[in-house]
């Protein structure tokens, strides 16, 4: 979707605009090339995590190359040293398109100063602030005591390829480019799954029009069609160079005083970034040799001369793109944040603290607010009225993942039991006993902090007072002391007056033509039989109370009877699937210890039944019924797992048809992709939520599935969906195990309910995540789990003070798997605050951007996806123009200044936009779509850190006698040496990319073979050998794995392969194929969007 026709009046991105003309700029206004389409700023291809690069220190301002002519200064009243990040003016050039004046020459009053830089320059400026920099930039030398010699203008020259000679060569340099889109001639790869290779279709069964499709041979899944063949193979897919205006970029050798242009430095001299050596071992020098370019080659990023401005004769200084070192880098943000918050324990005492970034590894200690694992928030200090929270655009939500797995350093919340009497709550509110109740008249009574009622203490719960007002027992107490605790719930809060029975978990299996053909059936049968011993457990339970059934089913279904006196299993069949009903009572769900043998038996006999089978057509809204009718004859909570095959066509309640359309892309109609084809399934879930009847569905689809309909149940209560497209017994089985391990034997709460009270002065408005809501406040789930977050906004509905600021608590009542009725309750505090500074000064941009990729997958729903991505754009721009307008001090209007902790913030809104929801390459499917917007919609910020921005590893830096990982580098491919070996891993693939140049030793030492050629794609696994690397590689590998909630599918990619096509997509600085703009272009765009809704 492109960004063009905004909604004001500005001209749109990657057209001519007024104050461009006649200064062409890459990727910018001026004239198009003839025959390829206009520019357009448009979707990056591919799913994309979102992890962040460490920044440069506070108070340090990310240079071009140049000192400031007039230093910034740091926020007003800012004394934690949060000066906002200066970056490039956005100048306008002169009309005429007369070369720049020289630097220093005057300009007419009204005229905005401009340099020679075509994205603008970027101010160097020394913070008011007295806090030290944390980090000398990697550019400079740095002594204690001593400030750098200021240099006269000094500028890197970056080139994207060898500087064109001539005309024919410029067209050969602009074919390897692609504008706005690819080119139609391009042929497609031979085709990719989401993230995989496409095998070749399966042949379908020897029956007289019976065939199953296979896939297409000919449309890949997951990757937009490749750029055209170009000349030079390697170009970065940088801006259009649609005509040289001005001098040509210079040709000589490099001088004895040039320096060398490297990775990951700012201001003057390109250097390496830190933890990052200097030009990669082994890895050719190209150097820029005069006279014409050499044959078409990659280029090699490490190696590429700048010439230094001012050595440059006047008429050949060049003007050229922003120097990507010279703005907010997603790693060194992390960077810093790891080193100064990583070595100290995060203390919850302190209302409005902020916490460490996901990305950094810390201990928590609750002492009274709940640990950021549970609750993270956009911001962490609010503004005291909804005028103020207008103005700033700043959304106010919290991220809760109640049952977050915690590391085995940290306690899991206590269990507290009050008896038959139950938790002690507000008379009014009902909030739960917390921390912040006010207890008073010698401890008689307590005040509540939601809505300042006074309510009894009672008899069994008195305590006396101390000095201070505190109860006597406050250490004792987990919920007067600490942020989580649990209350184990009387049977007032159990449905129907009466104690839960233990959950149930019934495996349903289709066993159509293409899952007994593929292996999928014998597979799953054969891990059941080892798995039910691994059923989640409480505590010291010796073996789970958890019972366990079994169904089969085609267009029919098969439901087992496998009671422990039985010899031999029985097989029982509905076939009137229109009126579904359980055949059984006695005997369908029991007990895995008891039943031991029956069930090993029935698990050897399932494959064999059916290994002869003909019947290719399915049913599915029938088995959702039939696990949710087993569940209520029992009486209990539990979950269906559900691997299913294909659209479900035969005749039946929910039978679907196929609507996959991709005509309808870029169109109004684009949001019925995303909606469920009848309201049959949302009616289904209803009635699962109300039985605590959870559903997570595996699918094996080798053609479009309709995930969006599908999906409605498991997400609707609370469910997980994994998908495996084109499954192949080979190179998919362990991914499909390791998922389902951890699906059966992970922590979940059946039957929940969740309710968010807040203090008085905000309330909670809207919901995002997997569950179902009967009213306004109550987020019911048939099943959640350790991995799933419900993401809260909150509105003013008063004004709020600063001393007594805002709060959260979190109560959430589940049945165990065990069968107990429990509450857990998180507690939070905010600060409020009636500057605008304070507010920017305590966001968190990852947990912002997990709220926004939310909102907007949402708004995929009901709004063109053009609507979503412009308000997205927009709501952007205004929060960083309130700040720039509110909290900077003055300067130019050239100059783009983002708040301190909000840097970070367009590099990754651009992430989002480019994703595959709402700008899909030429080869995403439908279902790819609907499966990702469900996905991320209940992530938890780790995940959409990782998804949206990926991290990338350089292997071969990793030092093998270490635990730690090599440092990450940037997403771009300039920063790739083909001497080198990456890894890039985004929460649901990983990507081993290997240059053409890496020595032959290395590919002898992690893959077994002897040269690059010899490299298999079809790995699924990296060999084990007995070498350090490999091992070090595999540790690696592994560490990721153990990080993620989904076993993520390992791809090995080749430089020049036809699969670099899906890593470069993950490359989500760069532009991307399907026209998703690059992140140097974004943040011109934001800065041109800022400064109109500042003009």
């Amino acid at each position: 979707m492109s960004v063009n026709q905004q909604a004001h009046t500005g001209p749109p991105y990657g057209q001519p605009q007024p104050g461009y003309q006649g200064y062409q700029q890459p990727a910018y206004g001026g004239q198009s090339l003839p025959g390829v389409p206009q520019a357009q700023y448009g979707a990056y291809n591919g799913p994309v995590p979102g992890y962040q690069q460490p920044v440069p220190p506070q108070g340090y301002f990310p240079s071009l190359g140049f000192p400031s002519k007039g230093s910034p200064v740091s926020l007003n009243s800012d004394t934690s040293s949060l000066a906002p990040n200066f970056i490039g003016s956005l100048r306008a050039p002169p009309t005429s398109g007369a070369p720049p004046p020289a630097s220093g020459a005057s300009h007419p009053s009204g005229h905005l100063a401009y340099s020679q830089f075509d994205h603008g320059d970027v101010q160097n400026g020394i913070p008011a602030s007295a806090a030290p920099v944390q980090r000398p930039p990697a550019s400079q030398p740095f002594l204690p005591g001593s400030a750098p010699t200021p240099v006269s203008q000094i500028s890197t020259f970056q080139q994207y390829g060898p500087p064109p000679a001539s005309v024919q060569q410029l067209r050969n340099h602009m074919a390897g480019m692609t504008i706005g889109g690819t080119a139609a001639s391009a042929p497609p790869p031979a085709g990719l799954g989401y993230g995989a290779p496409r095998p070749p279709a399966m042949p379908g069964p020897p029956l007289p029009g019976q065939t199953v499709a296979g896939p297409p041979s000919s449309q890949p899944n997951h990757i937009s069609s490749p750029p055209p063949p170009s000349t030079m193979a390697g170009l970065h897919p940088g801006p259009p160079m649609s005509g040289l205006h001005g001098p040509p970029p210079p040709t000589h050798p490099p001088q004895p005083g040039y320096q060398m242009q490297q990775n990951g430095s700012f201001g003057q001299m390109r250097g390496p970034p830190p933890n990052y050596g200097g030009a990669y071992p082994g890895a050719p020098n190209y150097g820029s040799p005069p006279g014409p370019p050499p044959p078409p080659k990659r280029l090699d990023p490490d190696s590429i001369p700048s010439p230094q401005l001012n050595e440059l004769p006047p008429q050949q200084k060049p003007r050229h793109r922003i120097d990507p070192d010279a703005i907010p880098s997603p790693i060194q943000v992390i960077e810093d944040d790891r080193n100064n918050r990583g070595s100290e324990p995060f203390v919850t005492g302190v209302r409005g603290q902020v916490p460490p970034l996901v990305t950094t590894n810390f201990l928590v200690k609750d002492q009274g607010n709940a640990s950021p694992r549970y609750i993270r928030c956009t911001s962490y200090n609010i503004p005291c009225t909804s005028d103020m929270a207008k103005q700033s655009q700043v959304p106010l939500a919290a991220v809760i993942k109640p049952l977050a797995a915690l590391p085995p350093e940290e306690t899991v919340p206590y269990l507290v039991d009050h008896g038959e009497s139950g938790p002690v709550r507000c008379n009014r509110c009902k909030a739960y006993m917390c921390p912040f109740m006010q207890f008073i008249e010698g401890g008689r009574r307590f005040q509540c902090c939601f809505c300042s009622c006074v309510t009894e203490v009672p008899p069994h719960y008195f305590q006396h007072l101390d000095h201070t007002g505190k109860r006597v027992d406050f250490y004792d107490r987990p919920e007067l002391s600490l942020g989580s605790y649990e209350f184990l719930a009387t049977v007032d809060y159990c449905k129907n007056n009466k104690f839960p029975s233990p959950p149930a978990f019934i495996f349903m299996i289709d066993v159509s033509y293409n899952a007994v053909k593929s292996g999928l059936v014998r597979l799953i049968c054969e891990e059941l039989k080892s798995l039910l011993d691994y059923l989640p457990r409480e505590g010291n339970m010796e073996e789970s109370a958890i019972r366990v059934g079994f169904v089969t089913y085609n267009k029919v279904l098969h439901f087992y009877n496998v009671k422990s006196s039985l010899a031999q299993p029985q097989m029982m069949v509905v076939s009137d699937v229109a009126d579904m009903f359980v055949p059984l009572l006695d005997g369908f769900l029991v007990n895995v210890n008891e039943s031991r043998t029956v069930i090993a038996s029935l698990l050897d006999q399932i494959p064999e039944m059916f290994a002869d089978t003909r019947e290719t057509e399915t049913v599915f809204a029938p088995v959702i019924q039939a696990g949710l009718e087993a569940l209520k004859a029992a009486e209990c909570a539990g979950k269906l797992f559900i691997f299913h095959t294909s659209l479900p066509i035969a005749e039946a309640p929910g039978k679907l048809k196929n609507r996959d359309d991709r005509k309808l892309i870029n169109t109004d109609k684009e949001k019925t992709l995303f909606q469920p084809q009848t309201s049959f399934y949302n009616n289904l879930a209803k009635d699962c939520v109300a039985q605590g009847c959870c559903v997570d569905l595996f699918l094996f689809p080798n053609q479009y599935l309709d995930v969006a309909t599908l999906g409605v149940v498991p997400y609707q209560t609370g469910g997980s969906i994994y998908k495996y497209a084109y499954f192949q017994l080979e190179t998919d089985q362990y991914r499909f195990l390791n998922d389902l391990r951890r699906d059966v034997q992970k922590e979940v709460g059946f039957d929940a309910v969740m309710r968010v009270r807040t203090s008085t002065g905000i309330r909670a408005t809207d919901f995002f995540g997997a569950f179902y809501m009967s009213n306004t406040t109550d987020v019911e789930m048939a099943g959640l789990d350790c991995d799933k977050t419900i993401t809260v906004e909150f509105k003013h509905d008063d004004k709020l003070s600063e001393d007594s600021g805002a709060l959260l608590q979190c109560a959430l009542l589940y049945t165990s798997c065990a069968g107990q009725r429990r509450l857990r309750i998180h507690n939070l505090s905010l600060n409020c605050c009636t500057q605008l500074a304070d507010l920017y000064r305590n966001c968190e941009t990852d947990t912002l951007i997990n709220y926004l990729a939310k909102y907007a997958y949402r708004g995929v729903l009901s709004s063109p996806v053009k609507t979503v991505r412009d308000a997205l754009i927009n709501q952007c721009a205004q929060i960083l123009a309130c700040y720039r307008k509110n909290c900077a001090s003055p300067s130019s209007a050239g100059q783009l200044i983002l708040p301190e902790c909000m840097k970070l913030l367009p590099v990754y809104l651009n992430c989002v936009l480019k994703s595959d929801v709402l700008q899909p390459g030429p080869e995403v499917t439908t279902d790819d779509r609907a499966y990702v917007r469900q996905l991320v919609t209940s992530m938890d910020v780790a995940e959409t850190n990782v998804f949206f921005y990926p991290r990338l590893l350089p292997l071969t830096k990793a030092d093998v006698d270490s635990d730690s990982l090599p440092a990450a580098i940037r997403n771009s491919e300039e920063r790739l040496s083909k001497g080198d070996i990456y890894l890039l891993e985004n929460g649901l693939n990983i990507f081993v990319w290997v240059g053409v140049n890496v020595q032959q030793g290395l590919i002898q030492n992690l893959f077994g073979v002897s040269s690059f050629s010899q490299i298999s794609n079809a790995l699924s696994t990296l060999p084990v050998l007995e070498n350090p690397f490999s091992k070090k590689v595999r540790a690696i590998v592994d560490m990721l794995q153990g990080q993620r909630s989904r076993y993520m599918k390992l791809i090995i990619v080749k430089q020049e392969d036809k699969l670099e096509m899906l890593f470069k997509h993950f490359l989500v600085e760069d532009k991307s194929l399907s026209g998703g703009a690059s992140y140097v272009d974004f943040l011109c765009h934001m800065h041109k969007e800022i400064r109109q809704l500042l003009s």
